[in-house]
């Protein structure tokens, strides 16, 4: 692992980002070292050395040599550690995203190009006028590697960044790494929205602030007085995700593409649609919470309904997966869906202490063939290449229709062959010459 270095501003009176327990050069001091990404705690002499540990698992030489004509500054040199949590080519997915101006992107993306030369990474890196949306995995000394790199740039200099296992190697299957008129998909595009405008997109709430506005909403609605009840509590996904984990409470979307998602618009269109829960809202009084996996959809569809009028919108900062590393699973029913190989992730992925002190129910989730309850909480794509519908399925149905959604799709001319685990996402050539090499 490569060795990194800071510099970390010290003064008795004044210290951003930290909270030592003494002004006392002279004896053992404890801090809180904030680089962006996560609180790093350590003890040292200021006039010695120390080590101190983040949540990372890295390990840190600090030295303050009285000899420099800097004596507030303590100098960090990062070097590898035995007990860290991600060892250098262990495997993990990183997620993070920013809406900010950025002048030149074709500059912008030459540079990450650049950089992204001879290292590991794999995934989806999209960048424009309007920011960037990163989702890659890699191993850890390649993928942190990425992360400070694009922190250095004062324009992503606060990015929230999202880290989890991966569990067999990449969970992507190459990197895309370009420009790409709209970082999340709407029919309409998204180039036209106010999204570098924070006045113009919801409130964010911290995950502890997301659980208590539940909570609070929860104790409404159960109570024999509904008059205050003006609440939604929007799920801005779409329908399959939804199918394998949700927030208690929340309607299930009736999309599954995010692109065609239309909460809100009933007053543009020449019929009302039942399924959408703000039809019926006061725009003034109603209380809209949205959520997505990672944040990104939330504060895209966000500037939507603020120009369709609502007034009262917050938004789920960092998406569920922050919410599951903060809170646990509380309030929360199921797995978690993300967008790569793992397709499911249970809430002791981001918490694992919570994991083993509560019960995570799905009883919700049903086979879409059978209706049963299933018994994993991980999608399956239709054997048949050409359909690929997603979808939750029993093993009774599995075995019956040989992997496929439907009957019709199993006399389809190019079908997988029924495989476990992610073997059943390899390509198409891939099950053709194993089966030719077996005649």
């Amino acid at each position: 692992m490569a060795s990194f270095h800071a510099l970390i501003p010290w003064n008795p009176l004044f210290r951003p980002n930290s909270t030592p327990t003494t002004t006392n050069r002279n004896i053992t001091t404890i801090f809180n070292f904030n680089n962006g990404i996560g609180i790093h705690s350590f003890s040292c002499k200021i006039h010695g050395g120390c080590r101190f540990y983040w949540n990372y698992g890295k390990s840190f030489d600090l030295f303050a040599p009285s000899s420099s004509s800097n004596g507030n500054r303590l100098e960090a040199a990062a070097v590898a550690a035995a007990d860290k949590e991600y060892e250098d080519e262990e495997f993990i997915v990183v997620n993070f995203y920013r809406f900010v101006l950025v002048k030149d992107p074709e500059e912008e993306l030459s540079k990450h190009l650049l950089f992204m030369k001879d290292r590991n990474i794999h995934g989806r890196i999209y960048l424009n006028e309007q920011g960037i949306n990163a989702q890659y995995s890699g191993p850890s000394k390649d993928a942190l590697a990425y992360v400070e790199w694009v922190k250095e740039d004062p324009k992503f200099s606060d990015i929230l960044v999202q880290i989890s296992p991966a569990i067999n190697g990449h969970a992507f299957p190459k990197l895309k790494l370009r420009y790409k008129p709209s970082l999340v998909q709407l029919e309409e595009g998204i180039s036209h929205l106010p999204l570098l405008d924070p006045s113009m997109r919801a409130t964010p709430l911290t995950p502890s602030e997301w659980r208590s506005k539940l909570e609070e909403a929860n104790k409404i609605e159960n109570s024999l007085d509904t008059s205050n009840s003006n609440f939604v509590l929007l799920d801005v996904r779409n329908g399959y995700e939804w199918d394998v984990g949700h927030f208690k409470g929340a309607h299930r979307p009736d999309v599954d593409c995010f692109r065609s998602t239309s909460f809100g618009l009933s007053e543009t269109e020449t019929e009302v649609r039942p399924s959408d829960p703000l039809a019926d809202a006061d725009k003034e009084k109603t209380d809209v919470l949205m959520y997505c996996t990672g944040g990104i959809r939330c504060d895209v569809y966000s500037t939507i309904l603020r120009q369709q009028g609502f007034k009262r919108l917050y938004t789920l900062k960092g998406g569920v997966s922050h919410y599951l590393e903060n809170e646990g699973p509380v309030g929360w029913e199921g797995n978690l869906f993300v967008f790569d190989s793992r397709l499911s992730l249970p809430p002791s992925t981001y918490k694992p202490e919570a994991g083993s002190q509560q019960q995570v129910s799905h009883s919700f989730a049903k086979c879409y063939i059978c209706s049963s309850q299933v018994s994993e909480l991980r999608h399956r794509n239709c054997a048949n290449l050409d359909c690929n519908l997603l979808f939750l399925c029993c093993s009774e149905c599995v075995d019956g229709l040989r992997g496929c959604c439907c009957v019709k799709c199993t006399g389809a001319s190019r079908l997988r062959p029924v495989l476990p685990g992610y073997q059943r996402y390899q390509k198409w050539h891939t099950y053709r010459d194993v089966e030719l090499q077996s005649r």
